[in-house]
């Protein structure tokens, strides 16, 4: 066969490839939309879907009721499903990217234990100082997740870190975060604990159009920023060594990348709580699906988070009629026995 003939063939397998993983993307946006129609019909009051499509798409058309229950209810929460999960996914993807590990995850590497921390200090102390904890929760926990992600920045600085030593770091941050919010429970009225116990599990029902506006404007940034360096993050698959022979600056990549996923995850958390196990499925199935050419899989990784966490609270409402289950239990549920899987068949890669 002639040089030019594999060069066909070779470019032949390549369009393939991406048609393929193409219509990946596409799957998922259509899993999303129809997923996105659903989480808004489900609830207290069940909707048929044709009404909460004339709703979205021609409000005028519909009742007063139907119109109020779906644009000023049940849509920012359903959106904020979509972004926090687009966030997490895109944020785990990053994660294990960049720490060559597939556990690693901002809730595998303490930012959301530190979260957790600061959500609750923040709502013990404004029980105190009689500030409202709508405003306090977000502040507290938003402040301690990007304190723990600064530990780790800081660590990534350091001459000699490796990434092993950085997972090890956020391992030791995330149970120290969770010693210190068992002592703040252990010290903590009864009430304070069910609100804090209340706001560990993750809710959507807080959502409001001004948390969505923030969180999809940081997430969209950051996403962004990290699409601009998917050829780099790609070479860093290839390894350390490989990825500074043509020109990577790992150190760079490394604050750069750990300080957007950090800003990213820590806004999403800040507004609806711990939310675990979506940063690592995501990216999983990701890959699973197209492999490791960032320029697909920032995307994929958004997407699959997306349409998990919107498949998720579609579930929660769903349990039990006219009842609404914390989402963090509903992720941890379908996010467990992937978690398990993921360690045996690594165990059994590697026997």
């Amino acid at each position: 066969m002639s040089e030019v003939a594999a060069l066909e063939q070779a470019l032949v397998r390549q369009r393939q490839r991406e048609a393929r993983r193409w219509r990946f993307l596409l799957a998922f946006v259509v899993l999303i939309v129809v997923s996105l129609l659903l989480d808004i019909a489900t609830g207290p009051s069940l909707l048929p879907v044709k009404e909460v499509v004339t709703a979205l798409v021609s409000p005028t058309h519909a009742d007063n009721m139907t119109r109020t229950i779906v644009m000023e209810m049940r849509l920012p929460i359903a959106l904020m499903a979509l972004v926090v999960g687009a966030a997490l996914g895109l944020g785990g993807a990053q994660m294990q990217t960049l720490l060559d590990n597939p556990l690693a995850s901002p809730f595998t590497l303490g930012i959301a234990a530190a979260a957790g921390f600061g959500a609750a200090l923040a709502l013990v102390m404004s029980s105190y100082l009689g500030v409202h904890s709508i405003f306090s929760i977000p502040v507290g926990a938003f402040l301690f997740s990007m304190l723990a992600a600064s530990l780790l920045f800081g660590l990534a600085l350091m001459r000699n870190v490796s990434s092993q030593t950085i997972i090890l770091a956020g391992i030791a941050l995330l149970f120290l975060f969770q010693s210190l919010l068992s002592l703040l429970q252990f010290v903590s009225s009864p009430e304070l604990n069910q609100q804090i116990v209340f706001w560990l599990f993750g809710s959507l029902m807080r959502t409001t159009w001004q948390t969505l506006t923030i969180t999809t404007v940081v997430t969209l940034v950051c996403a962004v920023l990290l699409y601009r360096d998917a050829w780099k993050l790609t070479c860093l698959r290839l390894g350390e060594a490989r990825a500074r022979s043509l020109g990577v600056s790992i150190n760079r990549l490394r604050i750069k990348t750990l300080v957007l996923v950090a800003l990213m995850t820590a806004t999403a958390i800040s507004f609806v709580g711990i939310i675990g196990f979506v940063g690592l499925v995501a990216p999983h199935i990701g890959r699973m699906l197209i492999g490791e050419d960032q320029r697909f899989l920032i995307p994929l990784s958004a997407l699959c988070g997306a349409a998990m966490l919107s498949v998720s609270s579609v579930i929660s409402k769903s349990i039990v009629p006219g009842a609404l289950f914390p989402i963090g239990i509903v992720t941890a549920i379908i996010g467990v026995p992937f978690f398990i899987w993921l360690i045996l068949g690594r165990g059994r890669k590697h026997a």
